[in-house]
């Protein structure tokens, strides 16, 4: 038996490679194959190939450029009903850098194994999506079905980096408001259980940087107020905000992603020598990171406030400094915080989608995916972040969703896999949502404005 499914697996192989443009699965590894990391993404080669794609099954194609050599690339097929306000899927180019040595396969190699497993860097975050947009669409067609609405599909750059040359700049633009967007589908994450996961909000990143001053001296003295005491005492004070928060967690209250998460990220003090540190010198300065992602319930000013009186406040020679970050525009304050992205609508909302009847794509969403065969989880805010909170800010309902169950989380790790079977799943699934959503006739007209 062994022996016969070697041989099976060897002539899948042979076929698979002999006929490289005539599977999903073929198709999928292909667009796997391009490095697309950073810190030097090669957008040209797989933007090239998506267009080859599209063409293959008659969609429409364009390019743009808001910043040069970093294409964003949209499809479409044209709705029978163009009035309507149309229906987008996303899915972003980039993706993370890996550590080939720490793989068991070339992170860009797509290497199928003999159990399934297709190993590449973006096999889960989020390339699987790309092409699943596409193979959906074209069984759809093969089977003649007609949209009423006009589906458009958009790969950006930049999204692992912030998408402020992407996203940042594409959902402002006169071309995608053009697109009369009324529902966007994002990616989401990977399930270890039998439901597929939602997601209706990200948390908002924030890099905050503290820096403690004190008087410089020798060793054997004794300081009040130094740098390293008053940065030790702010450590404290996080911590313990740390743990009140992963208390509620533990305690099942809330999610990882429904509460503030404060990691610290790294400590800078001390004088250093040839050998190490001058231990006999009290350092006049000390620095410390923190990684915080706040869910969108919260407000962003109590946490500004917190830091300010409790974690850095003045009166213990701690300076800091404020920089935010909203599509390129930033301003300075007095806290270092970095702010990737908006933190509300254009309205001053919470960036949410809401997850019930009040919002007519929901039930049409959910219904689709039950007609595929598959349960949804209870909707989550997403614990990291991702291109739709831009899409949000404008008021478009955004989700989050990536078909893929029975699997492990592996975005941004090492040996990052998609079982084949779960990708061919996520097809058809797909197929269900593209149809489901482009032939709803409820929603006439958008539900937000950029005026």
């Amino acid at each position: 038996m062994p022996i016969l499914r070697s041989l099976f697996f060897f002539l899948f192989l042979f076929f698979s490679v002999h006929s490289e443009e005539d599977t999903p699965i073929a198709r999928f590894r292909r667009y796997l194959q391009f490095n697309t990391a950073h810190p030097n993404p090669n957008y040209a080669d797989p933007v090239s190939f998506l267009i080859s794609q599209a063409d293959s099954i008659g969609l429409q194609a364009r390019t743009f450029e808001f910043i040069p050599s970093k294409p964003v690339l949209l499809l479409t097929w044209p709705g029978s009903d163009p009035s309507l306000p149309s229906v987008l899927f996303n899915s972003h180019l980039d993706s993370v850098p890996a550590e080939p040595d720490k793989w068991s396969h070339p992170p860009f190699s797509a290497t199928l194994t003999l159990d399934g497993k297709i190993y590449a860097r973006g096999a889960q975050d989020d390339k699987c999506i790309a092409i699943q947009y596409l193979e959906a669409i074209r069984n759809l067609k093969a089977r003649g079905f007609v949209p009423l609405r006009t589906i458009h599909i958009s790969y950006v750059p930049d999204e692992e980096i912030g998408g402020f040359d992407g996203s940042a700049k594409f959902v402002p633009s006169k071309e995608f408001e053009d697109l009369n967007v009324g529902f966007v589908l994002d990616e989401g994450q990977a399930s270890t259980g039998d439901e597929f996961r939602v997601f209706y909000a990200d948390r908002s990143p924030w890099n905050l940087k503290i820096k403690a001053s004190g008087a410089p001296g020798h060793g054997s003295n004794m300081y009040d107020n130094s740098a390293m005491e008053n940065l030790m005492r702010s450590i404290e004070v996080i911590t313990k905000f740390r743990d009140s928060q992963f208390d509620v967690v533990k305690a099942g209250e809330a999610m990882n992603s429904e509460v503030i998460s404060v990691n610290p990220v790294y400590l800078k003090a001390g004088i250093t020598t040839p050998t190490g540190y001058a231990m006999n010198v009290q350092p006049s300065e000390a620095e410390a990171g923190f990684d915080l992602r706040l869910p969108p319930t919260v407000e962003p000013d109590l946490i500004k406030k917190r830091i300010a009186e409790e974690w850095a406040p003045a009166r213990r020679n701690m300076t800091y400094e404020y920089y935010m970050i909203s599509f390129g525009i930033g301003s300075y304050h007095p806290l270092m915080i970095i702010e990737k992205g908006p933190l509300r609508d254009y309205m001053g909302r919470p960036l949410m989608t809401l997850t019930n009847d009040s919002n007519p794509w929901w039930p049409v969403f959910k219904q689709a995916i039950e007609a595929a065969g598959g349960k949804l989880t209870r909707p989550e805010i997403l614990a990291s972040t991702t291109d739709a909170r831009f899409m949000r800010e404008r008021g478009i309902p955004t989700l989050g969703f990536s078909p893929m169950t029975n699997t492990p989380i592996l975005l941004h790790d090492h040996n990052e896999f998609l079982k084949d079977t779960v990708y061919l799943r996520g097809i058809s699934v797909y197929e269900s949502i593209i149809s489901s959503l482009s032939s709803f006739k409820g929603e006439s007209h958008k539900m937000h404005s950029t005026s």
